[in-house]
């Protein structure tokens, strides 16, 4: 018979050698599911709040969008506004020059398109009709060989096709006319927005800072600053580099002798500002346009040029330019544009990149912050774009200083107060082994005093770390 155990002497075997040198795997298992459990929480509290956010903006974005492009519309005309004020012009009188001086610029633009737009229509209207049939010989020759009979078939299936939507695009000609007058009351409106924001945009943080409070003021400032600072950029790169894609597109197109090369050449400009996406679509047209009205090998040349001008634009100009403005990554920029462009149409393609420099603002405010309250930066080290985050920078240094020295005084006093009571254990054997046969009351009494004067150099050692913390 096998000696029979009882359950102490079996759950003894069943303990490691050294306790000390190993931890039960169930607890580092419990510990890792605890933090999981605690992050995912977290998580799905953040999903649920993003949630939300979403769908109320997408309830109200049409009527923000006003909003946000008057923002847009003053990154550019601040800098001339601020100028005439700094000269002694009233803010509302510059504002007004500003606007009326842009609508100027933008209305001669249009008399010198105009004339040129009127009298080639007519001959690109002939050109267009003689290269739809170089087109069609181009598609019956090699190395196409399409049969005439077969491509006037596909031609009617299409002229039929037509013919058959023809309800659908009158209504769809009508919902256009309904929405270019909702256009035109959403830019009224940016108007006014815009005339208001350049006359008194800058009594808008103060008035914040007042409404939250000095300490979420400095942040909201130096955040709302830093934003603005990187809108403005954004704007002002994205418009040159349109402008370069604009000036050698166009010079291109004119040495070609391509129809309509000026206005091209401004619907470059004008679709520069959508990325990506909007070279694209403007350099289609222009290759289309050479292709009906001189032929395919124009048409070639055109596209070489595109791709030419939009190779030097991607991989020299636009990240020597954005890198400063914007900071973001070509992927991040691409994604921005195709999920902007998928859920808001134009004006979500247009404003995707804006938002998403916006974003990068903030999640580099909070990583410089939380740097600075670690202690893994110095307030010296982060480059402040306002005097109030300058401030609040150096409250969070300070604020990060003071934990870490309590929380050094703290390990101190641990450590201090660890010490006493080994002293006092090894001074608690030192008397029993002393005493060949102590009395209980002897014992009890022992006992009392060392607890008593462990618990006094403990609290000794906390007053000091309270103390400690109170000097930084």
């Amino acid at each position: 018979m096998p000696e029979q155990l009882d359950a102490a002497q079996f759950f003894e075997q069943l303990q490691p050698e050294d306790p000390v040198a190993h931890i039960d795997r169930a607890e580092i298992i419990g510990n890792g599911i605890k933090h999981l459990a605690s992050w995912c929480l977290r998580l799905l509290i953040i999903a649920a709040a993003a949630f939300v956010i979403w769908h109320i903006l997408s309830q109200v974005w049409r009527g923000g969008l006003p909003i946000v492009l008057a923002i847009i519309v003053c990154t550019v005309l601040w800098p001339p506004v601020a100028w005439l004020r700094k000269h002694g012009i009233p803010a509302g009188l510059a504002a007004m020059i500003a606007i009326l001086g842009s609508f100027g610029g933008f209305g001669f633009l249009i008399w010198l398109i105009a004339p040129s737009v009127v009298n080639q229509s007519q001959t690109l209207y002939f050109q267009a009709f003689e290269g739809v049939q170089r087109l069609q010989l181009w598609l019956q020759g090699p190395p196409m060989n399409l049969d005439p009979s077969d491509l006037d078939d596909r031609i009617d299936t299409a002229a039929q096709w037509l013919q058959s939507k023809a309800g659908s695009i009158a209504s769809e000609v009508f919902s256009g006319l309904g929405i270019a007058s909702s256009v035109m009351v959403t830019m009224l409106v940016v108007l006014v927005l815009t005339f208001f924001f350049l006359k008194d945009g800058d009594k808008f943080l103060p008035w914040l800072r007042g409404m939250v409070g000095q300490r979420a003021g400095w942040h909201l400032t130096e955040l709302l600053t830093r934003g603005w600072i990187t809108l403005s950029g954004f704007i002002r790169a994205q418009a040159l580099v349109s402008l370069v894609d604009a000036v050698f597109i166009g010079s291109g197109l004119i040495i070609l002798g391509v129809p309509l090369a000026l206005a091209l050449a401004v619907l470059t400009f004008i679709t520069g500002f959508i990325p990506i996406v909007g070279a694209f679509i403007a350099g289609t047209l222009s290759v289309t346009v050479a292709l009906v009205s001189l032929g395919v090998t124009e048409a070639v040349i055109t596209l070489i040029i595109v791709l030419l001008v939009q190779q030097l634009e991607g991989n020299i100009l636009s990240p020597l330019l954005q890198s400063k403005a914007v900071n973001l990554h070509p992927v991040v920029v691409l994604i921005s544009v195709t999920v902007g462009g998928s859920l808001f149409n134009i004006a979500g393609a247009f404003l995707a990149v804006p938002f998403a420099a916006m974003a990068a603002v903030l999640f580099r405010y909070l990583h410089d912050m939380t740097a600075l309250r670690a202690g893994e930066k110095t307030a010296a080290q982060i480059r402040f774009a306002t005097t109030a985050g300058s401030l609040s920078g150096m409250q969070n240094e300070a604020v990060a200083k003071r934990l870490l020295a309590a929380r050094q005084a703290y390990i101190r006093n641990d450590e201090a107060a660890k010490q006493a009571e080994a002293e006092a254990q090894a001074a608690e054997d030192t008397a029993n082994n002393s005493l060949e046969k102590p009395t209980t009351v002897s014992k009890v009494q022992h006992i009392g005093g060392l607890a008593f004067s462990t618990i006094t150099r403990i609290g000794k050692a906390g007053i000091a770390a309270v103390k400690a913390f109170y000097r930084t």
